[in-house]
């Protein structure tokens, strides 16, 4: 589309949702020179990772194991702090941390001139949206980032106040003896952890064989062993029947012939995508069942010049991924290249207790792929940091070929592991000659750090050659 062409637009770009793939695309598109206009139907920006997901989960589960720890420590209890916090209390620190993110990401629109119209924006033809507020705005290029909510199954009644998702958990105000948790993904393990570490009774349930099949199969025994040691009762291969709300408790009877009480449950199992209320009759592009709209590898749907990113897309449901998407669209109309963005290369990032991180790929599939391959490995227990911390439940895996030494995968179990497995995706990239497991001999590490483990790992895996 030319310069003339664009100029009859409000906007050379119009994006729709403001959370972290509607930011990243925005502010791309604005630092290239581009008018830009953004849509938030919500009262505050940031989208459901700051609102309802990944900001507010991420901090209280940071104040319950903080909180958890202090109480267990000796000198605590013999002070008399041995009474585990509210769920209010804990929520108090998470809506202060909510509205610092808000506010910092307004100061992104308002330095890059990028007005907000609030309101529901659906399209009415293939270059116009219309806002609640009856404000009718056109423009060359839009992207859709209107993320996604809980998928809720038809039969289960949200509205019964001991019934919740993973966008109304944290709304419960008091912490209860048990609950359930229907779904073991990444969202359903993460609150199974933390409630478990408010000393909860737990029931986590599976609808697959493992947990969290997409990761590395030493890493899910670790988790699976990890849950259970600390008390989490995990019940895989279970389909629920039915989901009875009683004054008392929540009753969840399963196919299996199973029936499981707590005093509450939470559903967390599936997503749907935002799409239903976005006028996309009018357009060719349409939704799949969850919600999802198909693009294609640059982000762009059937119209090309409507691009959609982050969790409305589906897989892989990522706050980090979905900021990386809206910067690659965003240079891609902007006609830069975005290969320099490496999104074949997003680490997983799942904060259970300890955490877990990985990126590039496991053992399942190097074999599957025929690639000879080598492990090595540094237990947290045997470093000092971790000594010293306290912290020595975890690992570092690293897998490298056998012939190149070139680093394949990296898996991190244990403490800070979203934080430790970046030393290992920034070598990764590196060309062939620099990425190998010999780096990490061949590098000082401060002492005594966690970053130590790939030293002690890259040893480890040498020392099985032959």
């Amino acid at each position: 589309m030319t310069e003339a062409e664009r100029s009859k637009f409000d906007y050379d770009l119009f994006v729709i949702g403001t959370g972290p793939g509607g930011e990243g695309a925005a502010m791309q598109a604005a630092k290239g020179g581009w008018r830009v206009g953004v849509a938030e139907r919500y009262r505050q920006i940031g989208g459901g990772c700051t609102h309802w997901g990944t900001i507010p989960s991420k901090a209280l589960r940071y104040a319950v194991t903080s909180t958890m720890k202090s109480l267990k420590n000796p000198v605590m209890r013999e002070l008399g702090f041995t009474v585990a916090p509210t769920m209010e209390q804990l929520g108090r620190g998470t809506q202060t941390i909510i509205g610092r993110q808000v506010s910092m990401r307004q100061s992104f629109y308002d330095r890059n001139n990028v007005p907000v119209h609030r309101g529901q924006a659906r399209f009415v033809d293939e270059h116009t949206i219309r806002v609640d507020n009856g404000e009718t705005i056109t423009a060359a290029h839009f992207v859709i980032s209107t993320g996604s909510r809980p998928y809720r199954p038809a039969g289960v009644d949200f509205s019964h106040p001991r019934i919740f998702d993973s966008d109304t958990i944290l709304d419960m105000k008091e912490r209860p003896s048990s609950i359930t948790v229907y779904g073991a993904g990444v969202i359903g393990t993460e609150y199974a952890s933390m409630f478990r570490n408010l000393g909860i009774k737990v029931n986590l349930i599976n609808t697959r064989a493992q947990l969290l099949e997409f990761l590395d199969d030493e890493i899910i025994d670790a988790l699976s062993y990890h849950l259970r040691d600390q008390g989490v009762i995990i019940r895989h291969n279970e389909h629920f029947d039915r989901i009875e709300g009683h004054s008392d408790g929540v009753v969840l009877y399963l196919k299996s012939g199973k029936v499981l009480k707590t005093d509450v449950f939470l559903w967390a199992n599936g997503r749907q995508g935002n799409t239903d209320d976005l006028g996309l009759q009018n357009l060719p592009i349409e939704a799949n069942n969850r919600g999802q709209i198909d693009v294609d590898e640059q982000f762009q749907t059937c119209l090309p010049h409507i691009y959609a990113v982050g969790d409305v897309i589906g897989i892989p449901s990522l706050a980090s991924a979905a900021y990386t998407q809206g910067r690659a669209a965003g240079m891609h109309m902007l006609g830069q290249c975005s290969g320099n963005l490496r999104l074949h290369d997003i680490p997983t990032g799942i904060y259970t207790s300890p955490e877990i991180s990985s990126v590039g790929a496991t053992e399942k599939e190097l074999t599957a792929q025929c690639v000879p391959y080598e492990v090595g490995q540094a237990q947290f227990r045997s470093l000092a940091r971790a000594q010293i911390t306290g912290e020595t439940v975890g690992m570092l895996k690293l897998l490298f070929h056998r012939e190149s030494k070139r680093i394949l995968g990296v898996h991190c179990f244990g403490a800070n592991a979203s934080e430790i497995v970046h030393i290992g995706q920034a070598i990764m990239n590196q060309p062939d000659e620099h990425n190998t497991i010999e780096y990490f001999i061949e590098t000082t590490f401060n002492y005594p750090t966690m970053a130590e483990a790939y030293r002690v790992a890259a040893l480890n895996g040498i020392n099985r050659l032959f």
